[in-house]
């Protein structure tokens, strides 16, 4: 699922927000002591995130956006062409709510083929509206008001803000750096009467980990210690590089009853405005998930699931390791320019974004920070403290290298001129 944390602002029950889209800060009015006109209980703590407000502020100067994980690399020819085929030939009207059968047998062969896993296109495969929606989804049909669920810090912060979206509480667990290794003793400390789950995000949002065998297994027997659902984020599954390889947690034993796998086509066949995902459970929790999915979403989009039919159907097992190829590439290009530029990124083993720490530029806070970059090389950037809880990440930028090659290379150049 490109990172975009929410932050809270004060605020007094008599007071509406607006959002000044110009300055991006919450603008209050004043609203009579009383009113039943007034905004719900949480939505005067969140605002536009981060990420959005960079990508915005870039556009607006006309610079390279490194902010938002936009992926705006070329879409597989298969796929193009069978999406504007099932446009001509009439697929636009509502799918069922799951999807159409063609992808849900195309993810279902796809699970099998990559990791051994056997789902039932009729009962365990959903087509969402994006692997957000697929999250989404999975809350409203498993989880509950009041539920605590366990994020691993840094994280994504679509992620935190659904659950709060909800009323659920994520409850953070922190990854020890510089390598954001898993600190059981963490993990299993913030467990509590409460807990329902834990979202595991692998390769990672922001840092780029790739969780490793053991520390998956270690998860797992958390999970089935205390109970708990196992909800994983694997969207960038074939990003990985260095010969990382990524481990799907529902292969573990025991694991595939309690664990939703939601992954999606956004990054793999670069796509991210097309916004189709997938979550592949067990079928005691699908019917539900697919009803709440249809309550929100109704469906994905009818034809470009066609589109990604054809992807899964028709391109090569090269496809998906010539991925891994090009974009550890790009990786090794941003990272040169970073260490250049001054600045001490930290090497993702996955995803496509390079976490890095920008202490020698001006500013008290990690927003202010990426403002003066993009002011002075036109580079947009994320503040770190966007994935962190508030006090920590101001002196981390986040940097997506998912761009194509002109683009990057400017960009690096940019970086290299500070």
């Amino acid at each position: 699922m490109d990172g975009k944390g929410f932050f809270p602002v004060s605020y007094t029950p008599t007071q509406q927000l607006a959002f000044d889209s110009a300055s991006f800060s919450v603008v209050t009015t004043a609203q009579p002591a009383g009113s039943r006109l007034a905004l719900s209980e949480i939505a005067p703590g969140v605002m536009q995130s981060e990420i959005r407000a960079m990508t915005t502020e870039c556009d607006r100067m006309g610079g390279i956006n490194l902010a938002q994980g936009v992926c705006d690399t070329p879409v597989p020819a298969p796929v193009e062409e069978e999406a504007i085929r099932a446009v001509r030939d009439g697929y636009n009207i509502y799918t069922r709510l799951d999807g159409i059968e063609r992808l849900r047998k195309a993810i279902s062969e796809k699970q099998q083929r990559d990791y051994g896993l056997t789902y039932d296109p009729e009962t365990e495969v959903l087509v969402a509206s994006g692997a957000t929606a697929g999250l989404h989804a999975t809350a409203m049909a498993l989880l509950n008001p009041g539920d605590e669920v366990l994020l691993f810090e840094p994280f994504y912060g679509y992620h935190l803000a659904t659950l709060k979206s909800l009323r659920i509480k994520p409850a953070l667990v922190a990854l020890a750096e510089p390598d954001f290794s898993l600190d059981l003793d963490e993990l299993r400390a913030a467990i509590n009467s409460r807990t329902r789950a834990i979202i595991l995000n692998t390769p990672a949002n922001p840092s780029g980990k790739v969780f490793s065998r053991t520390e998956i297994e270690e998860i797992a027997a958390v999970c089935k210690d205390h109970d708990l659902f196992l909800i994983t984020d694997e969207i960038y599954e074939y990003f990985v590089y260095d010969g990382t390889r990524h481990i799907s947690p529902a292969t573990l034993p025991g694991m595939r009853e309690r664990t939703i796998v939601i992954s999606g086509f956004s990054k793999t066949f670069s796509v991210t405005g097309w916004r189709l995902g997938y979550a592949t459970a067990d079928a005691r929790w699908m019917g539900a998930m697919a009803y709440f999915h249809d309550l929100t979403y109704v469906c994905a989009p009818s034809a470009l699931q066609h589109g990604a039919a054809a992807g899964l159907e028709q391109l090569p097992p090269g496809f998906y390791t010539q991925i891994a190829v090009d974009h550890q590439s790009k990786r090794e290009r941003i990272v040169s320019a970073l260490r250049d530029a001054g600045f001490g990124p930290s090497v993702p083993a996955g995803a496509y974004y390079v976490l890095a720490r920008v202490d020698r530029l001006p500013g008290e806070t990690a927003a202010q920070k990426a403002r003066h970059l993009l002011k002075a090389t036109g580079v947009a950037s994320v503040a770190g403290s966007a994935f962190f809880r508030p006090g920590r990440g101001e002196n981390l930028l986040r940097f997506c290298f998912a761009k194509q090659d002109h683009d990057l290379d400017e960009a690096c150049a940019r970086l290299r001129s500070l």
